[in-house]
């Protein structure tokens, strides 16, 4: 967009104050805010950041990376396609920012060029991406020191419907507004737990919808009196928080969906199973990026249908790969993959990057997913010979093992580059030192809210 007309639209809205939004290497939605007085200078010059901010931890403690810390900037340069006036709170918009070095390149540590990068591959390939984040969330009222489910509902239960029915009709509206087309509501299994989805979108913008998203659903929450949380698994007694991600792999017009194949079994083509292999491939390592916070390992476990193995399977919400059936008459439209093994504490620039670069590698060496590795039960049911036999392999079961995984794999460090590789390995090697040496209550109320 035009940046006369950005200033001329929040002028004649009656915006007062515009911010510029990055998510970090912790997943954490950051920024900063200026008045509408100063727009026109700052969509030109951006706004300051502190190199140190992509070494800072989740907990705000400053961590030591070489080329991060007190000394230089990098500039918030905003994306003006993603202005965005806010309607729960009419006198504030926001753009999402590329964070830009003083020499006007992209920064090597900006989640988001990272997946701007990964986007350029696959469209050297002939390749365009389509996804969509389908993240889950609760509503909790705070009493005391203490985080309570707003209703004791059940699963898709109506009466969880009609006692959220004002947040979630209000959430709606403000979606819409903002040009986030939603799909459909339900509430999910655990109490006050809910689950809306909005519209599959090219990946780039996916990423960007999804922090929109998490800023709307919270401000609209917090306008009812209530908290909403994504964290993994704010409540252990309770179902976890996904934020699956469904994919596809478009021709460069947008009107063939190179996913589908019409003689396959499962619909699915050449393309389509060599992501399979190369996600396969690199699936432990993935997880790093894509469950990177302590509290994901709650949530990642055998029979919780958050997926805990190496394995895909048609309409198998027990395998890190889901084939969802197709939408009849919509065939090769409604083509896609469905990426389990993800929680909103996921940067979701890095995780959806990540996504791409095992896919891509699996392509460009033409990997293929182990025969074994196709599942249609759930796997917690075989044996682990049974497993061992078809190259099923657990997911790691800790933040520790998954960074391990994640040191050991240059294709996914590689892509992402030495700084943000580094800075990203750093942040999450202390949240394990720091997590481990509480207990679960510890690390649950410092999850609780921050994502």
């Amino acid at each position: 967009m035009d940046h006369n007309e950005i200033v001329r639209q929040a002028q004649d809205a009656g915006v007062q104050l515009v911010s510029f939004l990055y998510c970090d290497n912790g997943g954490i939605i950051r920024g900063k805010t200026g008045h509408v007085s100063g727009l026109a200078g700052r969509l030109e010059a951006g706004i300051g950041l502190t190199l140190a901010m992509q070494a800072m931890s989740d907990m705000d403690q400053l961590q030591i990376v070489d080329g991060m810390g007190p000394v230089g900037e990098v500039r918030m340069i905003p994306d003006t396609d993603t202005f965005t006036i806010l309607p729960y709170a009419p006198q504030r918009a926001l753009m999402l920012a590329d964070l830009i070095t003083i020499a006007r390149q992209p920064w090597a540590a900006c989640p988001r060029d990272f997946l701007k990068r990964m986007l350029a591959q696959a469209k050297s390939a002939g390749l365009t991406i389509q996804a969509a984040l389908e993240p889950e969330w609760y509503l909790a009222r705070k009493e005391g020191d203490t985080y309570v489910p707003c209703d004791e509902s059940l699963d898709n239960s109506t009466i969880g419907a009609t006692i959220s029915r004002e947040v979630i009709d209000d959430l709606v509206l403000a979606l819409e507004t903002q040009g986030l087309h939603v799909e459909q509501y339900y509430p999910e299994l655990g109490h006050g737990q809910q689950e809306l989805s909005i519209r599959h979108a090219g990946a780039l913008r996916a990423a960007d919808n999804h922090i929109l998203y998490r800023e709307t659903v919270r401000n609209v929450a917090w306008q009812h009196g209530l908290y909403a949380s994504f964290a993994p698994k704010p409540f252990p007694d309770q179902a976890g928080n996904g934020c699956h991600i469904h994919f596809s792999a478009w021709d460069m017009d947008g009107q063939q969906n190179l996913f589908f194949d019409p003689d396959d079994g499962q619909n699915l083509s050449t393309l389509a199973y060599q992501f399979i292999g190369g996600i396969m491939a690199h699936l432990p390592a993935l997880v790093a990026l894509t469950c990177p916070s302590m509290n994901s390992y709650r949530r990642l476990s055998p029979g919780s249908w958050s997926t805990a193995f190496t394995c895909y399977g048609p309409d198998n919400r027990e395998a890190a790969l889901r084939i969802p059936s197709r939408f009849w008459g919509e065939e090769m439209a409604s083509t896609n993959l469905e990426f389990r093994p993800v929680d909103s504490s996921s940067n979701p620039y890095i995780a959806l990057g990540g996504l791409l670069a095992a896919g891509l590698d699996g392509v460009a060496r033409d990997l293929r997913p182990g025969a074994g590795q196709w599942i249609e039960v759930d796997p917690v049911r075989l044996t682990p010979e049974e497993l061992a036999a078809r190259d099923i392999r657990r997911l790691p079961t800790t933040l520790l093992e998954s960074i391990h995984a994640l040191e050991a794999d240059t294709v996914l460090t590689d892509a992402m580059g030495p700084l943000l590789a580094d800075s990203y390995l750093t942040i999450r090697r202390a949240d394990w030192e720091l997590f481990s040496q509480h207990d679960a209550e510890y690390e649950i109320k410092n999850h609780f809210y921050k994502y």
